[in-house]
């Protein structure tokens, strides 16, 4: 896209992208699993082919007849924010947006053949203009990677779980298949949130527009560093059992939780990675033909060893502790869960009875704990 197919651009000077792939800001544990696919020779047009019965076009036209399309004569400052976005991250192709009546914050890029980028009210009502920019650039990273496809299909399964519940078995495999698509798109998320940094190139606003999200509109009543140290506290709170309680928390989830987002994002944003991307040293589409599945696999596989080794979570300290002492792990092991689960001694039974109380108030949470925005 040329300088003048973009039109109309906010003032404030931003840097561009030339030719940017997605593999510059892609998190780690979601970008060797899409270049992986990516390599699999037609696997794309299998995917399409398998996916045949989606219904693709009654979306299209459904948003097409019940929203309203984004345009110089419709939401014009979103339009703007569109093909800046576009423009930043050089996507040749911008592609049409809606605003849909629900007030319900939420925004998503989906289609199997081009992407649309779908935003509610409730979210354009809720964010300022540098915080709303973050959004569409956080969806036309989404676009940019190709997770439009599989968001999609995402959708689709979800809703057919619910159809066929009451089959038999028939619910349980469906549900595999969601529980593994949900849990690469959470990672995905993160991704796209690093595009759309890159697109505001505020990380503030970023911040915010997460506190937003999370909070409502007062921001005069929160503040980035206490939201920030929630995401601390989360991580490290609690024995193993809460561990526990956390993944089940989160495995019907499309969307990371919000604080865990916030700390993912402000981390990458003094990193160096990105610091090389802002002075123009980045990966190019060009070069994506090339890329080495063994060394994405390896660079993911490394995240997530420095994940573990630098992770205050119950869990994960376990883990590196005894990934640390394997040597005498078969007369450490034991007393380690032990301590782990509360301490050595056998449970008397009304321990037993708080564990089970805790555990079914973990599981219960708040109302809107699988509740997904952005």
């Amino acid at each position: 896209m040329t300088e003048n197919d973009q039109g109309n651009v906010p003032s404030r000077q931003r840097k561009r992208f030339p030719g940017i792939s997605s593999r510059a800001y892609e998190h780690p544990a979601d970008r060797s699993a899409l270049v992986a696919l990516r390599k699999l020779s037609g696997f794309d047009t299998v995917f399409k082919a398998l996916s045949g019965l989606l219904p693709e076009r009654s979306l299209r036209l459904l948003f097409l007849s019940d929203s309203v399309r984004v345009s110089d004569a419709q939401f014009a400052h979103l339009n703007d924010m569109l093909r800046d976005a576009c423009y930043i991250l050089d996507l040749e192709k911008v592609p049409p947006m809606y605003v849909t009546q629900d007030p319900k914050p939420n925004a998503m890029c989906i289609g199997l053949d081009e992407p649309i980028i779908v935003v509610t009210t409730g979210l354009v009502e809720l964010l300022d203009e540098e915080e709303m920019r973050a959004v569409v650039g956080h969806e036309v990273g989404h676009a940019l990677s190709g997770h439009s496809v599989y968001r999609t299909v995402l959708l689709f399964l979800t809703g057919l779980a619910l159809k066929i519940a009451w089959i038999p078995l028939g619910n349980v495999a469906i549900m595999a298949i969601v529980t593994a698509l949900r849990e690469w798109f959470r990672k995905s998320e993160l991704s796209a949130d690093r595009a759309g940094l890159l697109v505001g190139q505020d990380v503030q606003a970023s911040m915010r527009g997460l506190m937003k999200i999370a909070g409502g509109n007062h921001l005069h009543e929160m503040n980035v560093d206490a939201f920030l140290a929630q995401a601390d506290e989360y991580e490290k709170a609690g024995d193993l059992r809460d561990s526990v309680l956390k993944i089940l928390n989160v495995l019907p989830r499309t969307h990371p939780f919000t604080t865990v987002r916030a700390a993912e994002l402000k981390k990458w944003s003094e990193s160096r990675d990105f610091q090389r991307i802002m002075d123009g040293h980045y990966p190019k589409r060009s070069e994506d033909k090339d890329t080495s599945v063994t060394d994405s696999f390896r660079e993911s596989a490394g995240h997530y060893a420095d994940t573990v080794r630098t992770s205050k979570d119950p869990l994960m300290k376990l883990v590196g502790d005894i990934a640390g002492g394997a040597g005498d792990l078969a007369g450490d092991l034991g007393g380690k869960l032990r301590n782990a689960f509360g301490g050595a001694q056998g449970p008397k039974k009304s321990d037993a009875a708080g564990t089970d109380g805790a555990a079914g108030d973990g599981e219960s949470g708040p109302e809107g704990a699988t509740g997904d925005a952005r």
